[in-house]
């Protein structure tokens, strides 16, 4: 059927549900005198009356009260899927593919996508712990998560946290057997707890700033890991000293469970940030997602 046919029976079925070609015209955006030709039209081309027409009235005639009842229920569904649709399309759904460090997923990304994961059932986050300064293109993520000095120049980048600290701990059982350390030099001396990243192709240099005079001091102890979890656990554990976020550190300063060393010389970093291609087009759950994240002041 062609397609003016369909938008002959919708000015029909509209002309039998109002009773009025005033209306049902007001209805279509057309004209009265437009509607009765295109009815007249439909009619002819069946070979029969569907409307009975009076100078006061307008109504369906037997053949065109069977087609109403018939048509009618047909394009309302027509009708509710297309609106279904529309509404899928503005409704956040896919999956997200997010490249951070563990604590900033559990520190920050975790607590703020929680409602958003709620409120979207169909929105999928899939987050991976990466210390190696992915390129997120070529490893296909819609995102990465760094510091805001580590954002490549070429990406877009939101900013997801405030400014934050490195930190210098340890537990009070291995202050209890040593001094406090004066100076990032010092810690030639103690035993630090080591993180091995695979961008650096050996163990991570601590970094340090005072007064604008940054320092960078490789470290020996006991342990080395690759995620920031375990070495609090040894810190927390008295197995020697460890350089933290401060969030990271912070509850166990404020408990007692750790004690700052080094404070005046800890470094300050830039916020963390989302991180993009410029030239990425934004799904409306990617947009929910650095919604969510964005960072409010």
């Amino acid at each position: 059927m062609a397609r003016e046919s369909f938008d002959d029976l919708v000015g029909f079925l509209t002309v039998a549900q109002e009773r009025s070609f005033t209306r049902a015209a007001a209805k279509l955006g057309v004209t009265p005198s437009a509607l009765s030709h295109s009815i007249m039209a439909v009619e002819r081309r069946l070979g029969v009356r569907l409307l009975n027409r009076t100078t006061r009235s307008v109504n369906a005639s037997e053949a065109g009260e069977r087609l109403l009842m018939t048509v009618a229920p047909r394009f309302e569904e027509i009708e509710g899927e297309l609106t279904r649709l529309r509404e899928a399309r503005d409704r956040p759904a896919g999956t997200i593919r997010l490249s951070a460090v563990d604590y900033t997923i559990d520190g920050l990304l975790w607590p703020k996508l929680k409602p958003l994961l709620r409120a979207y059932p169909d929105i999928h986050v899939e987050m991976t712990v990466d210390y190696g300064l992915t390129d997120i293109v070529a490893e296909r993520y819609d995102a990465g998560v760094r510091s805001g000095e580590a954002v490549p120049r070429d990406m877009v980048a939101v900013r997801i946290g405030p400014d934050f600290r490195f930190t210098v701990v340890g537990a009070p059982g291995y202050f209890a057997r040593r001094s406090t350390p004066e100076t990032p030099a010092d810690l030639a001396g103690y035993a630090c707890i080591n993180m091995r990243l695979p961008t650096y192709g050996g163990l991570y240099a601590w970094e340090f700033e005072r007064d604008g005079r940054e320092q960078r001091v490789h470290v020996e102890g006991q342990l080395t890991f690759n995620t920031t979890g375990p070495i609090l656990a040894a810190a927390l554990d008295g197995f020697g000293l460890a350089y933290l976020p401060e969030d990271l550190a912070k509850p166990h300063l404020e408990s007692g469970r750790l004690l700052p060393a080094l404070e005046p010389w800890w470094p300050m970093c830039q916020g963390l940030h989302l991180f993009y291609p410029r030239r990425r087009q934004a799904s409306a759950a990617f947009a929910a997602v650095v919604d969510a994240l964005r960072f409010a002041k």
